[in-house]
């Protein structure tokens, strides 16, 4: 067997020495290739110039997915869904505002293609908002043309104010009226699965809780629902009969006779809009194309054969503008959409932590001299809204004023975060109120008792053990849920008392749980000033003595993105890496995994066992959408 020799000192060390200058010579090119990798990446990132805009431009407004205060998804995950050609599900309210507003001042925009068949809306303040952007390009001497396969009843509120309406001779518009229907749980619960969920609130029209405790709404709920809607209701008819130069009674003569309107053309619903004129004519999306190039620029290169940019393109132009230190002092928004649960949550969700976060963001900066908090939430736990509330008072005792902007919704515990505001703006159709409190707490003895699994052990105390939802809820320990949530609603009203200057009693009056409309709500001395999201910038800078608007400037106080969610963004939006990444599998993959899980109601149930914190909870939530 021949052994290996064995090399000596010099040798070993020639041959250390060689290694070392093959590891170096290595790690030297590879790191040159990264950096080239890099730099080609960034440059393809970057390939996508803004193209030049044109004089007879129409600008296509055509967004796909729900209208949003704020996106609910990180950048990484909407970079890689465009990118893969899927629908963003989202669109900001603050984009549309500022590309129409923007396109009113524009010389170059000719005219506003205007689609909202794709679109969908959580309440009809935010789609008043947009009408009003609308009502300002015509102002501007703009036409705006809408066109929809099929429109729903609150997409239509807002291509109603279109110069012309158009629609798909297949399509269909059907005007129903507003509806609020909720499943009740109750039997499959307690009778079919033997839950016994224990309720405690303040307030006969704090509704949130009936759908686990009744088979139906209660006569409560009923009356107060039905009287906010009907406030609204007439609203949406007023505003479309005022585009349409149609009578409210006489659009509302039309859903009456529905029926035998839509017999009588033979079931041809295009055809019964035309009749009813909610619409101007029935065109095919080609034929609408067509008119446009007519009346426009001709582009053979062009999609539909008119000169035109997209919302996203145009928005590239009017963000093209990089501008230096901008020195003005600042209007700062903040935005709380969503529920309002406990600690650090993502953007779409209200966090008591992460919110109260972004709010001592903007009191610590001293280019920060106002704050607008634009509030739409349906509410949710106590805690977290104080934590909230106590840094809106820290604003104000800092000397800096804070205007609240309600959207579509500041109910509840969004009402509870609004309350200390210098001003409270909110449309007539923002859904608000419902100052009430309640605890649910299931148990499932009986359930486990139908499997043969029974509970049983010992306890120091007669309590302990008590809120273990395996055992029956003792009646003392119900005491003692019922006067933490009566307290509970002593704190809220008398909290709301001192924020507006009235009696614990005139609160009271109209809190008790019950919703309003914007415009009931004002009348009740719980808003000040009907208004949008500009009118309360306005306000606060005007509370902060800021002069002209020229003179400030508005900043989103939001969550900064990563160094690498910005780099993979542009990257992403290239038309290189839009095409990379929409051959890789791994891609898809990733952004099924980033995209967030649906809720229904019985997970709320277990949302609130779930949170920590003390077992006796207060909730303030409000199911009060539609």
């Amino acid at each position: 067997m021949n052994t290996p020799r064995r090399r000596g000192p010099i040798a070993r060390v020639l041959v250390g020495f060689w290694d070392a200058l093959n590891f170096t010579r290595r790690l030297v090119f590879n790191l040159l290739f990264l950096l080239l990798l890099v730099l080609l990446l960034v440059v393809l990132a970057a390939g996508d110039r803004i193209k030049s805009l044109l004089d007879g431009t129409t600008l296509v407004v055509a967004p796909q997915g729900a209208l949003v205060e704020q996106y609910s998804s990180d950048p990484v995950s909407r970079a890689l869904g465009k990118s893969l050609g899927q629908d963003a599900g989202e669109v900001q309210l603050r984009d549309l505002l500022r590309a129409l507003d923007a396109a009113a001042e524009d010389a170059r925009i000719e005219r506003v293609l205007l689609r909202t068949d794709r679109m969908s809306f959580s309440g009809y303040a935010s789609i008043r908002e947009l009408a009003d952007a609308i009502a300002r390009v015509k102002a501007a001497g703009k036409q705006v043309v809408a066109y929809g396969d099929y429109f729903e009843q609150a997409q239509y509120l807002l291509a109603a104010e279109a110069d012309e309406v158009y629609m798909d001779p297949e399509g269909g518009l059907l005007l129903e009226g507003l509806g609020r229907y909720r499943q009740y749980y109750r039997e499959g619960l307690q009778d079919k699965l033997d839950v016994d969920v224990h309720v405690f609130k303040v307030g006969e029209y704090k509704s949130a809780v009936e759908p686990y405790v009744l088979d139906g709404a209660s006569p409560e709920a009923k009356e107060a629902d039905l009287f906010w809607m009907n406030d609204i209701w007439q609203r949406y008819l007023a505003d479309v009969g005022k585009a349409r130069k149609l009578s409210p009674a006489r659009i509302a003569a039309g859903i009456r006779t529905m029926p035998e309107g839509i017999v009588a053309v033979g079931g041809d619903l295009g055809r019964y809009a035309v009749e009813q004129k909610l619409v101007d004519g029935l065109k095919t999306r080609e034929q609408v194309e067509d008119l446009l190039a007519e009346r426009g620029e001709i582009d053979e290169d062009a999609e539909g054969g008119f000169r035109q940019i997209s919302l996203e393109g145009y928005l590239k132009h009017v963000d093209s503008v990089v501008p230096g230190v901008d020195p003005r002092p600042q209007v700062a928004v903040v935005v709380a959409e969503g529920e309002i649960t406990g600690g650090k949550q993502p953007p779409g969700t209200i966090g008591g932590e992460s919110t109260a976060a972004l709010l001592r963001d903007a009191r610590d900066d001293d280019d920060v001299r106002a704050v607008v908090l634009r509030v739409d939430s349906p509410g949710g736990e106590v805690f977290a809204s104080e934590q909230i509330r106590r840094e809106v008072v820290a604003l104000k005792e800092a000397g800096k004023p804070v205007v609240v902007s309600m959207g579509d919704l500041a109910a509840s515990g969004g009402y509870w975060i609004s309350m200390n505001a210098d001003r409270i703006f909110a449309d007539p159709s923002t859904i608000t109120g419902s100052i009430g409190i309640f605890g649910l707490i299931p148990t499932i003895p009986r359930t486990l008792d139908r499997i043969g699994v029974h509970t049983d052990g010992v306890g120091t105390t007669r309590f302990a053990g008590a809120f273990d939802i395996t055992r029956p809820l003792q009646p003392e320990v119900g005491t003692v849920i019922q006067a933490v949530i009566e307290r509970g609603y002593r704190e809220f009203t008398g909290k709301v008392a001192k924020a507006r200057e009235r009696s614990v009693e005139q609160i009271d009056t109209v809190a008790r749980g019950r919703v309003w409309s914007g415009a009931q709500a004002r009348q009740r001395g719980l808003v000040d000033q009907f208004g949008g999201l500009q009118a309360a910038v306005d306000d606060a800078a005007r509370r902060a003595g800021l002069g002209k608007p020229d003179t400030w400037r508005l900043r989103y106080v939001e969550k900064p993105a990563t160094p690498f969610e910005r780099w993979f963004t542009s990257f992403a939006e290239g038309r290189m890496g839009a095409h990379l990444l929409q051959q890789s599998g791994m891609a898809r993959g990733l952004l099924a995994r980033l995209l967030p899980d649906a809720e229904q109601d019985l997970r709320f149930l277990e949302r609130a066992r779930e949170r920590g914190g003390s077992p006796v909870k207060a909730v303030a939530h409000c199911f009060c959408d539609f």
